[in-house]
């Protein structure tokens, strides 16, 4: 049997009250863990406990901060091989990606620990004499952090390191399907000499701990990445909330790639495989949409084809795999409808989403690739979040930018081209957070801002600087001198 992994809460690992099997994607006979699964009663134990820990925690120095978030970032690290295995057994990303992903976390840490030390605010001249203005940033309070399960250790990173960094406590609900990282991530801040109640890890349903998270008052905010449904639910209980909730929503993306004639073919094709299959497509920022121009169109669909040919669908472990298997039967349906849904619509299955059978029982499915596709069709406007690209063909420069912002979601774009002109008027115009000229949509830094417009977020941005645009509250302070 396999080991049973406990939720952490005000400095004690403890029994939940129901047990989750994590399965492996690539071999469902393969349980990764069981997983404690919190009740109500025990949220509202975390939460007693963050809120309890921050008069102290939000009183320590930069150094301490630093200090115990370089140690975690130092730890995931040296450990990013191992836990980046466990992380593509749970998930299902390529062995490579995931032990990309926790670097990538490992990164993170290493930069807020530095931002603890870079926190500043400003003595300002006040317009009264005698008076002096001071502003000066503080720490929120009890946030509440809900994750995904499409990057296991990545979006937890870049949500607790900020909340961490600028003093705040935390109530952790991860992703119900993937909660080894998260536990993982834990163990780690612990070991780093996090004080108890700082942070608590309470795995479990959405339904009974994140919705206690929502509705509890000493929660003071809420930072949320998930689907658009549930992002608008987590808005509205945070404004219905007494008092109200800080909150922050990072949700969906159906992202155009835009393919101009005088684009270099073989970047353009490897932008839009990497954008809109990697991670078997189960990326907020992949590009769904690849808009081309007419004059191209020919030779770029027949080149993806052909690339896609190339593409090794197996498990996330094995050495070669190049996609591995979407994340749980549920995902799987969802993209097998969608597929279905582009066939009913007219456009043309070009390539791919057929069901397929490896060595191991688990959730393979070959990329699949639309064409004649127009942007009014459903698979062009809903978000799939899976293996489905979606070629749109268009006449020229205007009206491809006029369809990759025909859009409900603002959230990446990308467009590949020659083109010094193109390419500066596209990253002028494209109505979306992100936009990547010659690169996949889906890839971003993590010292610079995350996030998007429309459908896409809500709320200040994360990771880099601006993170304290929400993880801190602005102090206006004022002196009379006499």
């Amino acid at each position: 049997m396999s080991d049973t992994f406990k939720n952490y809460i005000a400095g004690q690992w403890v029994d939940g009250a129901s047990v989750n099997d994590n399965l492996n994607p690539s071999n469902t006979n393969d349980v990764v863990g069981r997983y404690a699964r919190a009740s109500k009663a025990q949220t509202e134990e975390a939460i007693a406990a963050a809120k309890a820990a921050f008069p102290a925690w939000s009183r320590t120095t930069p150094q301490e901060r630093y200090e115990i978030l370089k140690k975690a970032s130092d730890e995931i690290l040296a450990r990013k091989d191992e836990l980046g295995r466990l992380l593509s057994r749970e998930e299902g990303k390529t062995l490579a990606e995931g032990v990309g992903e926790a670097a990538r976390a490992g990164q993170v840490f290493a930069f807020f620990a530095g931002e603890c030390l870079r926190l500043n605010g400003e003595a300002v001249a006040s317009v009264r004499p005698g008076v002096g203005v001071e502003v000066t940033r503080e720490p929120v309070g009890v946030v509440g952090l809900i994750t995904p399960w499409n990057f296991p250790i990545a979006i937890p990173a870049w949500k607790i390191a900020p909340a961490l960094a600028y003093g705040n406590t935390i109530v952790f609900k991860p992703a119900d399907l993937v909660p080894g990282c998260a536990w993982a991530l834990m163990d780690v801040l612990v070991r780093a000499g996090l004080p108890a109640g700082v942070m608590n890890l309470v795995m479990g349903r959405g339904s009974e701990v994140g919705q206690t998270l929502l509705e509890h008052k000493d929660v003071h905010a809420i930072s949320f990445t998930g689907s658009v449904p549930t992002g608008r639910k987590v808005a509205a209980a945070c404004v219905a909330a007494t008092p109200m909730k800080k909150v922050q929503l990072e949700m969906g993306g159906k992202n155009p790639l835009v393919v101009l004639d005088d684009a270099d073919l073989k970047i353009a094709v490897e932008c839009a495989v990497n954008g809109a299959f990697f991670s078997t497509g189960q990326r907020c920022t992949a590009s769904s949409r690849l808009i081309v121009t007419e004059g191209i169109h020919d030779r770029f669909v027949e080149a993806m084809v052909e690339r896609l040919k190339g593409l090794t669908v197996d498990d996330a472990l094995k050495a070669g795999t190049h996609i591995g298997p979407v994340v749980d039967q549920g995902q799987l349906d969802t993209d097998l409808k969608y597929i279905a849904i582009g066939k009913d619509e007219g456009a043309t299955l070009a390539w791919g989403g057929e069901l397929l059978n490896r060595e191991t029982p688990g959730f393979y499915l070959q990329p699949a690739l639309f064409t004649n596709v127009s942007n009014s069709m459903r698979i062009a406007r809903e978000e799939i979040f899976g293996p489905v690209g979606a070629i749109i063909r268009v006449k020229d420069y205007d009206e491809a930018l006029a369809v990759a912002n025909d859009t409900d979601f603002g959230l990446s774009s990308g467009i590949c081209t020659t083109s010094l002109k193109y390419a500066t008027h596209f990253k002028r115009n494209s109505e979306a957070g992100m936009a990547m000229v010659n690169l996949p949509t889906a890839g971003v830094d993590y010292h610079v801002p995350f996030g998007g417009r429309k459908g896409s977020s809500y709320g200040p941005r994360e990771q880099g600087a601006y993170a304290k645009e929400f993880y801190t509250s602005v102090k206006t302070a004022y002196t009379f001198a006499g």
